[in-house]
């Protein structure tokens, strides 16, 4: 098989997942296209996380309407999870300067969104990530930022933090009004330097749902020495969670991430005590509210992530 090795590459690659959210989808990706008027030269892939088959076969149908050579779908067989199923897009997206990794329930509300971020990058090369500021659905602010998780600030909480280290732990209800260094930016919308991206293996796919963000931000600043930011003269607006519907299951999810994040980066003696924090608390709140009972039981265990939703996804076999 012959290999072209000088494929130029595209600006931007921007990946999108839908699960069972196909409206949410179809709605972003024409909010990109409308808007970004200056920026020719980007794809937009979107992989289909196993979404139920009507959803799929819906979204397929009005992207052949759409009828756009910039435009990708691939559906996974499998519910991957968010870092891995932005992985598949990563894989079949073309050689590329940027990626762009949008949740599918947001919308673009400025003008070039890409070009300008692209901009902003291309002038700051200590820089690995960048984000718009959110908005909700009525176009108010919506907190953006977020701090590194650790032992203290599961423990102590953002705002003491945030009362006591000003500098190191930004007040994540200002709003800032230029560009801005931060600990990482939410997973809604992450603009990435590639190279970057590539050279630290991408998403952690032991992360199903949450703390990917968290995850990429702090490799890229330990092992590349690049940082975050936050732009806030881009906006979009981010429909909460539309595709990921609270409940016990979720919860127990996102203390096996955290858990697994805080060893991670933070090494055993830290994932024990914190384990035991959590132990300790949720003991006493099982018996005011049974249903966390559930949650307990899996702390106990120590919450690994062989209890992970990730271990209970079935393959589709719709092709």
């Amino acid at each position: 098989m012959e290999t072209n090795f000088n494929i130029k590459p595209v600006d931007v690659s921007c990946i999108i997942i839908n699960y069972n959210t196909a409206k949410y989808t179809l709605a972003c990706v024409k909010s990109i296209i409308t808007l970004e008027n200056h920026l020719s030269n980007y794809e937009i892939i979107v992989v289909d996380n196993a979404s139920a088959e009507d959803d799929y076969l819906w979204l397929l149908k009005e992207f052949k309407k759409l009828n756009l050579p910039q435009l990708k779908l691939f559906r996974s067989k499998k519910n991957v999870g968010f870092g891995a199923g932005n992985m598949l897009g990563v894989q079949i997206s073309s050689p590329c300067n940027y990626y762009a990794f949008i949740n599918n329930d947001t919308l673009h509300v400025s003008e070039n969104s890409l070009q300008r971020l692209m901009n902003f990058m291309n002038q700051n090369e200590t820089i690995g990530i960048v984000s718009p500021q959110m908005l909700d659905q009525d176009k108010n602010f919506r907190v953006t930022i977020d701090h590194f998780s650790s032992l203290g600030r599961e423990i102590l909480r953002r705002p003491l933090l945030e009362k006591l280290f000003p500098k190191t732990y930004l007040n994540r209800k200002v709003r800032y009004q230029k560009p801005t260094k931060v600990h990482y930016v939410q997973g809604s919308y992450m603009f990435i330097r590639a190279d970057a991206f590539n050279q630290i293996g991408g998403f952690d796919d032991n992360l199903f749902l949450y703390y990917e963000e968290s995850d990429v931000s702090r490799r890229l600043l330990k092992q590349l020495n690049l940082s975050t930011y936050l732009f806030p003269d881009l906006e979009y607006i981010h429909y909460k969670s539309a595709s990921t519907k609270k409940n016990i299951l979720i919860k127990i999810e996102q203390k096996i991430s955290l858990l697994y994040y805080i060893r991670k980066h933070y090494g055993f003696i830290q994932y024990k005590l914190l384990l035991g924090y959590y132990i300790i608390r949720y003991f006493f709140s099982s018996i005011l509210k049974p249903k966390y009972w559930k949650l307990f039981f899996v702390l106990l265990r120590g919450a690994p992530t062989s209890l992970s939703l990730k271990q209970n996804q079935t393959i589709n076999n719709l092709s």
